[in-house]
């Protein structure tokens, strides 16, 4: 399920052929004049599928906002040659930021230090809450992982197999807010085949205000795995594709998780309130259908097989060799090599369980081992212990393929 618009393409060309700067001296701005021009002769091009496309519009804009700063003619050449790249030192790495784009030394100056909190998505989806509630989720199409004063973040889940209702994480956008003289507004997009190492724009970081390098990304394993730091309001997010899917991962301190304008009326937020009742996967019930424990899938043509067919015993095994621990990250991982049979899934998890252990500043909670389930119109989750987890593991498995 990969989209049309080939906006992410593009921003890539534009980063590899200017290797990450736009502040360059008088000798280089022909070559970059050429880079973007070629840029936006690659927008025109894909201009037709992108017209609801966030990014799209972001690239459009930025590229005219560059072509004012450096004076480019529209007219001209558009090969993309291969910029040097900026010696150390250069305004895009400063350190000298204000003050108040550090958010520990101007929130807390005078007080405690802040309290972290951590949430993540991943696999098929599972969700792991800013209070630590653990769900699994339907969750089809849009939905807003973090809606706050200072960050957005939307996912889009896609079916992992036809007829089936498993899903797994195919797009995610996060837009960082204007932020006084700290940084511009910022867009980043990832999907399916295209994790880029910059934001839609070509940058790195929070634009061209002083304190510009207190948002960064930072590409850790090229395609695989990024990571941003957002110091003035303290977050760093984690993104991954696993396969052909997208984990993500956030550490926020919870005066940040908080800071929405009414909070008892906005809208759904995944990481905060979780998913909706019936989005919700309910392992309680599941136990009511022990008559069918045997059964991982339902038999009959409208279904197709799984690309490799997981039995629970062999499932178990695989989990086990990355997730030693029986928790909710090791029985996530047995759910979802049953329902798609992809072992990217069991990565998934693992990864998913790494991120816990760098980013959450509990190291008492990083196992979980209770399934959560919202049971209240707040949507605030309560925990309950059910003993047969892996009978309803199986019948889990079955229910979510009908």
């Amino acid at each position: 399920v990969t989209s049309p618009c080939k906006i992410l393409k593009c921003n890539s060309e534009f980063w590899a052929a200017t290797s990450g700067s736009h502040h360059l001296g008088a000798e280089e701005a022909p070559e970059f004049c050429t880079a973007l021009r070629a840029y936006a002769h690659c927008t025109r091009r894909t201009a037709r599928t992108c017209r609801g496309d966030l990014a799209y519009h972001s690239a459009v804009h930025g590229i005219d906002d560059l072509m004012v700063q450096h004076n480019c003619s529209k007219d001209g050449p558009t090969s993309q040659p291969r910029l040097r790249t900026l010696p150390p030192g250069d305004s895009q790495e400063r350190s000298d930021s204000p003050e108040i784009c550090h958010y520990e030394k101007s929130f807390h100056k005078h007080s405690a230090a802040p309290n972290y909190t951590h949430c993540g998505l991943f696999g098929d989806p599972h969700l792991r809450t800013f209070t630590d509630t653990f769900q699994t989720c339907k969750v089809q199409g849009a939905w807003p992982l973090i809606d706050n004063n200072y960050l957005n973040v939307q996912v889009t889940n896609t079916p992992v197999l036809p007829g089936s209702s498993a899903t797994a994480t195919s797009k995610l956008t996060i837009i960082f807010k204007s932020f006084q003289e700290c940084v511009d507004q910022k867009v980043y997009q990832a999907e399916m085949d295209e994790l880029p190492a910059a934001f839609v724009d070509g940058s790195k970081n929070g634009g061209d205000k002083h304190g510009a390098n207190s948002l960064k990304i930072t590409e850790k394993v090229s395609g695989q795995h990024i990571e941003i730091q957002a110091k003035y309001i303290g977050t760093t997010i984690v993104v991954r594709q696993v396969g052909r899917y997208l984990t993500f991962a956030v550490r926020m301190p919870e005066e940040v998780v908080n800071a929405v304008e009414d909070r008892d009326s906005q809208g759904l937020y995944l990481c905060l309130r979780g998913c909706p009742l019936n989005q919700q996967i309910d392992f309680q019930t599941i136990r009511s259908a022990q008559a069918t424990e045997g059964r991982a899938r339902r038999k009959g043509p409208s279904l197709p097989a799984p690309p490799e067919a997981f039995t629970y015993e062999t499932a178990t095994a695989k989990c086990r060799e990355k997730l030693p621990v029986e928790d909710l990250y090791f029985q996530s991982c047995v759910f979802d090599l049953l329902t798609t049979g992809d072992v990217n899934f069991m990565l998934a998890a693992y990864y998913a369980f790494e991120d816990v252990k760098m980013l959450h500043s509990n190291k008492d909670k990083l196992h979980l081992y209770e399934r959560t389930r919202d049971l209240t119109p707040g949507n605030t989750a309560p925990t309950g212990t059910h003993p047969t987890l892996w009978v309803a593991l199986l019948c889990l498995c079955w229910l979510c393929l009908l």
